[in-house]
């Protein structure tokens, strides 16, 4: 279980560090001078990747914290255990946000977007805040 758990941190960090670097680029995207198109292409490129690279280490780290979840029993039934529900909502809210990533990317590629950079910067804390209340949830069992 030990071996499960440590890779199951490993992929959740991995998948939260694309998280934090993909709105990173879209700031710079939402940011390309008119003109542009050498920046814009290099730029899409990378995010492409990184949202193919991210999507990839999220299926192990949503599968390894369902196994510890429902083949453990981490956090499944008893009292003391409500801190599981409530992370099992930030997990739902991250993978709301990965597919969010996903829809702008697709808006990027489309030259539909309509937000500027500011609102990017904005945008880029929320996985901030996500992986903060999930680590103090885990570690801290308030409830």
């Amino acid at each position: 279980m030990l071996f499960i758990k440590s890779f199951h941190i490993i992929f959740v960090v991995s998948w939260f560090a694309g998280l934090f670097y993909l709105p990173r680029i879209f700031v710079n995207l939402a940011a390309v001078p008119e003109g542009s198109e050498a920046e814009e292409a290099r730029l899409l490129l990378m995010a492409r990747k990184l949202m193919r690279f991210t999507t990839l280490l999220m299926v192990p780290a949503v599968a390894l914290g369902l196994v510890l979840w429902l083949y453990y029993g981490i956090g499944l039934v008893g009292v003391g255990n409500g801190w599981m529900h409530a992370k099992l909502t930030i997990v739902l809210l991250a993978l709301g946000y990965h597919h969010g990533c996903g829809r702008l990317l697709r808006k990027f590629e489309a030259r539909t977007n309509t937000r500027g950079h500011v609102w990017y910067r904005w945008f880029n804390e929320i996985p901030v805040v996500l992986l903060t209340i999930a680590v103090i949830l885990v570690v801290v069992k308030p409830f």
